[in-house]
């Protein structure tokens, strides 16, 4: 991987050394052997696998997330608007609504493809979780390091997020990034994982003000906003690929992951869904015809 331009991370510039910063491990000629994929979890806390999904699948659900953003006036119309282009200054971040009522998403990740992918390396009937997760990032934009299981934690915990992009990605454009070996220190974060970012201290009226009156959280969820030092704290390397059209990541709830911020014109679309044995518990804020999210029916209060 090689990039003219630094790499930068919620505004910090990474260290591109191979000590500090490498490749995902590609676990696509395994999809057969589901033995060596769940050894490659447990070593890694992750599974890259490039060129999965059929490109037209891929580039279909593409358009028709871009043909919306296009009809807002997101997009700049002097482009096609398959590329992707953002109006100059517009700000765009997550957009779950995206992928609301969006069938070409739906088939991607909800697809007999993914779901037999899962109940492959699950060996059983899996389920996935009702809500999708969609963001549209424009220039500038990038998410800071955290894990996912600080935000869906009142279900099983042998959980899988899987993260697709819809379209090229090269560094510039800010793709996802995962911290070696993070998850395999979970008794240093221990504390860090068991915050639920929608459970409060009823007899802290600041608290309650923030998450009851305002309806935010108790604790932001990342776990940092400054990857470079924590990588220097943790060790390992900040991992990721030039994604293209039909790969995707899935990855552990204790697995520390962020995003390199994008420096270019073009939005970076990508999905982001959870994967589970049928058998285990799920979240309830995440299943159902309308999730509670981290809505207010999400939110529960503790004497602390």
């Amino acid at each position: 991987m090689v990039t003219s331009t630094p790499l930068l991370s919620y505004q910090r510039e990474l260290d591109a050394s191979p000590a500090a910063f490498g490749e995902l491990r590609p676990s696509n000629d395994y999809l057969d052997q589901p033995e060596v994929l769940n050894q490659r979890l447990e070593e890694d806390g992750y599974l890259f696998v490039p060129g999965f999904f059929n490109r037209d699948l891929i580039m279909s659900a593409r358009a028709s997330v871009t043909d919306r953003l296009a009809a807002e006036g997101a997009l700049d119309p002097a482009f096609p608007s398959l590329e992707g282009r953002c109006v100059p200054g517009k700000a765009l971040g997550f957009r779950g609504d995206l992928a609301l009522k969006n069938p070409a998403i739906d088939r991607v990740v909800y697809g007999p493809e993914l779901l037999g992918f899962y109940e492959t390396l699950f060996g059983e009937p899996v389920r996935h979780f009702d809500h999708t997760w969609f963001r549209a990032i424009s220039r500038g934009q990038g998410t800071p390091p955290h894990c996912d299981l600080v935000y869906m934690s009142r279900g099983t915990h042998q959980l899988l997020s899987c993260w697709i992009p819809y379209g090229e990605v090269p560094l510039e454009v800010g793709g996802l990034i995962v911290l070696e070996g993070s998850h395999l220190q979970t008794e240093r974060l221990k504390s860090y994982l068991a915050v639920d970012v929608d459970l409060y201290c009823e007899n802290r009226p600041r608290e309650v003000e923030k998450v009851i009156t305002k309806g935010g959280w108790s604790h932001p969820g990342w776990l940092t906003n400054n990857p470079v030092s924590l990588r220097e704290k943790m060790g390992g390397r900040w991992l990721t690929a030039e994604y293209q059209p039909g790969d995707f990541l899935t990855f552990k709830m204790t697995l520390i992951h962020a995003s390199l911020d994008n420096q270019t014109d073009k939005v970076r679309l990508s999905s982001d869904t959870r994967y589970q044995r049928a058998s285990q518990p799920a979240d309830a804020r995440w299943v159902g015809v309308n999730p509670a999210g981290h809505g207010p029916r999400a939110k529960q209060g503790m004497i602390c």
